[in-house]
């Protein structure tokens, strides 16, 4: 076994759970910033390679799950149809990245520590 340290970087993905019906994590709140750069659920959707089903599917479990929508949208037409980030998806967005921040601050030394155990993956094998 080598002492060297694996090439690849240690990544954490968040997944908050709040009870058995509602979590938040990377993909939620990816898509959220996707329709805040966007202005499009449908666009956020296919930058992240999700079909416009999916991303639909995620935007109302999101706006059902708390006390105020996250995602505001207007149906296209002639003038085009939108969506934004509501107050509360700001609000709801800035939180989940702050919490990722923290963690990844407070755990980078037991990662680092973990990491370290690995066997090196670098050429292949």
């Amino acid at each position: 076994m080598s002492d060297d340290t694996p090439s690849s970087e240690a990544r954490l993905r968040l997944r908050i759970f709040f009870g058995d019906d509602v979590m938040l994590g990377p993909g939620k709140a990816d898509l959220l910033e996707h329709i805040r750069e966007t202005g499009s659920i449908a666009a956020a959707g296919r930058s992240m390679k999700m079909s416009y089903k999916r991303a639909w599917s995620l935007v109302e479990e999101m706006n059902r799950s708390y006390r105020q929508p996250l995602v505001d949208s207007s149906r296209g037409g002639t003038k085009g149809g939108g969506a934004s980030l509501t107050e509360a998806g700001e609000s709801v967005l800035a939180h989940y990245r702050r919490i990722e921040t923290i963690i990844a601050r407070e755990a980078a030394e037991e990662i680092s520590g973990l990491q370290t155990m690995l066997v090196d993956m670098s050429d292949g094998k």
